[in-house]
């Protein structure tokens, strides 16, 4: 089986959303923890995903499930919560986004049943297996709670998050910093142990190799901003060298 490539979303466009699918990625991220990003506006990126034919996760910025129930209702296919940091938030999130008997969201009818054309019985059957909970772990206290946080019921995958990981350990801004690497090796171990998929964001053709070499599930790709502006000054480059 293929890993599933995804991007995290930074730069709020529907029109890039859906060129993200054209692309061939398999899942895009779109973050609420740092955007101020509109309902209709998020409304509108989902659509686009779907359109592209690619899976729209949500990230929010904390267990809300008023929160992330409507971010459901919108289309999201996943919910990555930033900075996760125990398993009881790891349980109220799951149960945020799941119907009984395993959560407590409640039912709507609307896009997600195709404004009536699939039974809410069907929809509540195909969630079960078709939404994503994704913890993010930032933190040492996000890494100490995780074995605890892997035997939530409901919990699909779980998410480095080395950059803010570096940051609480005193660290700075060095998503590269050894003691980053070992603890993201001991976050995989644990997901690997406990058979919850881990999905890396490898930031290095060395990381890249280390992580595929292991096949995993999902692979974040890193975020459009910084490969489009990458892109973006590449092109510059090039043609100011051609130009000299």
């Amino acid at each position: 089986m293929r890993s599933l490539i995804g991007l995290l979303n930074s730069v709020p466009s529907p029109l890039l959303c859906e060129m993200f699918g054209a692309a061939g990625f398999d899942f895009v991220v779109l973050d609420l923890e740092h955007q101020l990003v509109s309902p209709d506006d998020l409304q509108h990126a989902i659509r686009a995903c779907e359109l592209g034919g690619c899976e729209p996760w949500v990230r929010v910025p904390e267990v809300d499930a008023k929160l992330i129930g409507r971010v459901l209702d919108a289309g999201a296919k996943g919910i990555v919560i930033s900075r996760l940091e125990t398993a009881d938030e790891a349980r109220r999130a799951v149960e945020a986004a799941h119907f009984p008997p395993l959560g407590r969201r409640g039912i709507t009818g609307g896009r997600v049943t195709g404004f009536g054309r699939t039974s809410l019985d069907d929809y509540i059957a195909s969630t079960r297996d078709g939404i994503r909970v994704v913890p993010m772990i930032e933190s040492l206290a996000g890494i100490d709670a995780l074995p605890g946080i892997l035997a939530v019921p409901g919990v699909s995958a779980i998410m480095e998050g080395a950059l803010d990981l570096a940051l609480d350990l005193g660290l700075g801004p060095q998503a590269m910093h050894p003691d980053v690497w070992t603890r993201l090796l001991a976050m995989a171990a644990l997901c690997d142990a406990a058979g919850i998929p881990f999905c890396p964001n490898p930031r290095t053709s060395q990381q890249r190799d280390h992580w595929f070499a292991r096949s995993p599930r999902w692979v974040l790709a890193g975020e459009d901003r910084g490969l489009l502006l990458g892109a973006l000054r590449a092109r510059r480059r090039e043609l100011d060298s051609t130009a000299s």
